[in-house]
């Protein structure tokens, strides 16, 4: 389908999921339609399975080939907690407990919504953020450190709590000079989280 035909399918799908709880089987190239209708993922390639299991495990998993290197990211799960009015704007809770502002689309308090977050999204501080426009700013620590998709770059496995992760696209040279290593405690910013549905 084309991409409008697509934006007028993926909200009566949704609806179905949710309402009538059909199992479904979804087949797609787009992971943006993978992260926003799906529970469980099978990822095949040349007719065999890469990848299978739990939507968000596979989405944050760094050794997928199958997935591109710009499509890389987390999904998460969360409430919406509190609405600033004044500044259009919603503040989260994830599973785990992280808090995260996104734009207000008019959710009402208490709804549950699934989240994207890209890994060329996140970047790292050592220390608490002072002074930055990044309003997202979690702290973590570094579940493991993988090479990326292209020889420039590394992705990072990020543990906010409660079992959510968090993916980070860093250059190798970013990764050293920072002496980035598994089992450091940071501060994930998060430029960017995507609103699915």
């Amino acid at each position: 389908l084309d991409a409008a035909r697509k934006q007028e399918l993926l909200p009566w799908l949704e609806r179905l999921r949710r309402e009538l709880q059909l199992p479904m089987l979804y087949v797609t190239h787009a992971s943006e339609e993978v992260a926003r209708l799906a529970d469980h993922l099978l990822v095949l390639a040349g007719g065999r399975v890469q990848a299978a299991g739990e939507l968000a495990q596979v989405l944050a998993a760094t050794d997928c080939p199958v997935l591109l290197a710009h499509e890389q990211g987390a999904l998460l799960h969360a409430r919406v907690q509190t609405r600033d009015a004044p500044w259009h704007l919603l503040q989260v809770a994830c599973t785990g407990g992280s808090l995260l502002w996104l734009p207000d689309q008019g959710q009402a308090l208490g709804a549950q919504l699934r989240l994207r977050v890209l890994a060329r999204d996140v970047s790292i501080q050592l220390q608490a953020p002072q002074h930055s426009s990044v309003q997202n700013a979690l702290p973590c620590k570094i579940l493991s450190i993988s090479a990326g998709a292209d020889p420039a770059h590394a992705l990072l496995r990020l543990d906010i709590g409660g079992g959510d992760v968090l993916l980070a696209k860093l250059t190798h040279r970013a990764v050293q000079q920072l002496q980035l290593a598994p089992q450091l405690r940071v501060w994930a910013l998060v430029k960017a989280v995507a609103l699915l549905g």
